[in-house]
């Protein structure tokens, strides 16, 4: 639907991506779904166990940060969100490692499992914060879409996932409510 997001970013607008709005299709429908969608992401060793309780954080913070991403738009951010980015960010004991052949610092987590492979999600986060691309990545304004994208417009100015599709079927709509209203007679 929409181009990948540079570097590390890609994943996560890949973990906000695993609910799809318009085909009402949710990838981590169960805790071996998690356990495998991690693990294919180089996340979760091959075979760690994935709770209901580990499904329930995940689902809760892909929300928050889709939320978060509906503010890259100018959206007001519900504090709840950002809370529930911090409570993932402490289960996973985040924690600065220094690089000093590299020349730089990483968010990491501590934690191991599920909790650990979360905060590596959160750690991309913060790297994105701290280079400036996290305000790019945004997420589809249409109801019936949802779909996290990275903004490559010079001015950072895009708005839909998809001018093809969202923006268009967003075009029609204001046409038709607008012929709609002018249709109608007036109250006078």
């Amino acid at each position: 639907m929409s181009k990948p997001a540079p570097g590390e970013l890609e994943l996560v607008r890949s973990f906000v991506n695993t609910w799809d709005e318009d085909d009402q299709e949710e990838t981590l429908a169960s805790p071996a779904a998690l356990r495998d969608w991690l693990a294919e992401r180089d996340l979760l060793p091959v075979g760690e166990p994935a709770s209901a309780d580990d499904l329930r954080h995940a689902v809760e913070l892909r929300d928050a940060l889709r939320a978060h991403l509906r503010a890259n738009h100018g959206e007001p951010l519900d504090p709840a969100a950002s809370v529930t980015l911090e409570h993932a960010a402490r289960r996973a004991q985040l924690s600065v490692r220094f690089d000093a052949a590299a020349g730089g610092a990483r968010v990491e987590p501590l934690a191991s499992g599920v909790d650990g492979a979360l905060g590596r999600v959160l750690g991309r986060v913060a790297a994105a914060m701290e280079d400036g691309t996290w305000r790019r990545l945004k997420v589809c304004p249409a109801d019936d879409c949802q779909w996290a994208f990275y903004d490559t417009s010079r001015n950072r100015s895009a708005v839909w996932c998809d001018m093809a599709v969202c923006g268009n079927r967003h075009k029609v709509r204001e046409f038709r409510r607008r012929r709609d209203a002018s249709s109608q007679p007036s109250a006078s």
